[in-house]
């Protein structure tokens, strides 16, 4: 047991590395097909992908035109163009572009030129492609040297490695995905049918928490198959055909039922007490619209890429949803440990009120950990992992988050002889003496 856990010395410096790892940017991995509107952003990054020993990169640029930002500046075509640089080229080179104003990156011997825009006129269309000689994780990026002039196009990308003469539009790293996913389909979906048998055996005692703990389980089985389904048909197809709407809804129930759940048992719903207070309904009435934002950020993200002019934008406001939505599901947890020390010099139940108090505070601890290890630990682990390797993120991602229902699920299923509540007759005076020396010690959890 943390007697002395402080909740704030231990949150705020990982905000700190939570707010800089939002700079890291993702991996998309499909075909894609983006519109440029008006922009005169130097530098587009189209695509960051892991490429191996037969790479392959497509362009197809159409619809192209441009408009002056200021009067009596001559166009140059050639000023514009496609290039491939891997990524700590395109740090060195992201680096130097800030420090100069005339910078042109498609003069620069660290970018690989795919195509120019020397011979197009309006509404002209271009094609580009290369072959990856060196294998390396490398960035598709869009160079602009006249800053001055706004440029309107639109542009198919396509990214993928081959294998054994078959195209594989996962990025060299994700290889194990559709397999991994799918063994956590299996691993979710065995867990459901226990958790069933167990409420069938235990009936008398099912409460509507664990009800809702079991759609939880369904939710998250049917993410994973439609996660493996997803990383099947970009990796053959280079497009998910529908999956990824599958995902997103199935992930969006799961994600405001999860945080849902952490909130109920944290009140000790339907297991400490039949009803919810009115601050506790209102930690609900917060939570639930952030999830539904964060989902809708979160698909956005998704479907738009590091091309659009704000994905950095949402992708840190989606890091500040999330952020808030941990936050919030603390205070419940923190109500009910405040509670059941009050309730322990009333009730004349010591050793009872101690053991739910010390479950309680292990769940406390146990979602401080699952929360920190999946939005940060893992974050900064895959910063620093090469390419190749890209696959073990999600590994410990979900490894964790397996573990975490587990102690859940474990903890707090329909049972009489709770491990962490039984009592023996003997423990209460011990229990008593102990629960009077806790209440003399400044409270951890007052807020």
């Amino acid at each position: 047991m943390m007697n002395h856990f402080n909740l704030s010395k231990a949150f705020y410096p990982l905000l700190l590395l939570f707010f800089l790892l939002s700079n890291i940017p993702l991996s998309i991995s499909e075909i894609k097909n983006t519109w440029i509107l008006d922009d005169y952003r130097s530098m587009i990054l189209f695509e960051n992908f892991g490429f191996g020993k037969h790479g392959h990169i497509s362009i197809w640029v159409t619809n192209v035109s441009w408009m002056s930002r200021v009067e009596n500046v001559k166009f140059n075509p050639s000023s514009m163009g496609f290039f491939i640089a891997d990524v700590p080229s395109f740090r060195r080179i992201w680096n130097e572009s800030l420090h100069d104003k005339t910078y042109c990156v498609l003069s620069r011997k660290h970018a690989e030129i795919i195509l120019r825009f020397d011979h197009l006129e309006q509404d002209s269309t271009y094609r580009g492609s290369t072959d990856i000689d060196e294998p390396d994780e490398y960035n598709l990026v869009f160079g602009n040297c006249q800053p001055e002039f706004k440029v309107s196009m639109h542009v198919h990308t396509e990214t993928y490695n081959l294998r054994e003469g078959e195209k594989d539009f996962l990025s060299a790293g994700k290889a194990p995905l559709p397999k991994l996913y799918f063994l956590l389909f299996l691993i979710y979906a065995a867990f459901f049918i226990v958790w069933v048998i167990a409420c069938k055996n235990q009936r008398p005692r099912v409460e509507k928490i664990h009800l809702i703990m079991g759609a939880l389980l369904i939710c998250k089985c049917l993410k994973m198959i439609c996660a493996s389904e997803d990383a099947i048909y970009v990796q053959k197809t280079g497009t998910p055909h529908g999956w990824d709407v599958a995902f997103y809804v199935f992930g969006f129930f799961k994600g405001i039922m999860l945080f849902t759940v952490i909130i109920l048992i944290g009140t000790g719903w339907s297991i400490l007490k039949p009803y919810l207070q009115e601050r506790e309904k209102q930690v609900l009435k917060v939570v639930i619209p952030l999830q539904v934002l964060e989902n809708i950020v979160y698909v956005i993200i998704n479907e738009t890429g590091p091309a659009t002019r704000d994905w950095l934008t949402w992708n840190q406001l989606f890091l500040l949803i999330d952020i808030a939505c941990c936050c919030v599901v603390f205070f419940p947890i923190i109500w009910s440990i405040r509670s059941l020390k009050e309730a322990s010099k009333r009730d004349g139940k010591p050793a009872k009120n101690l053991e739910k108090l010390t479950l309680f505070k292990q769940f406390y601890i146990v979602v401080i950990v699952y929360l920190y290890f999946t939005r940060i630990v893992v974050s900064a682990i895959g910063a620093f992992l090469n390419y190749w390797f890209v696959w073990l993120v999600p590994v410990l991602e979900q490894g964790a988050s397996l573990v975490f229902y587990g102690f859940i699920f474990y903890n707090f299923q329909p049972t009489e002889t709770n491990p962490y509540l039984v009592i023996d007759d003997e423990e209460e005076e011990n229990a008593a003496a102990q629960m009077e020396e806790n209440n003399d010690d400044d409270d951890p959890f007052e807020l």
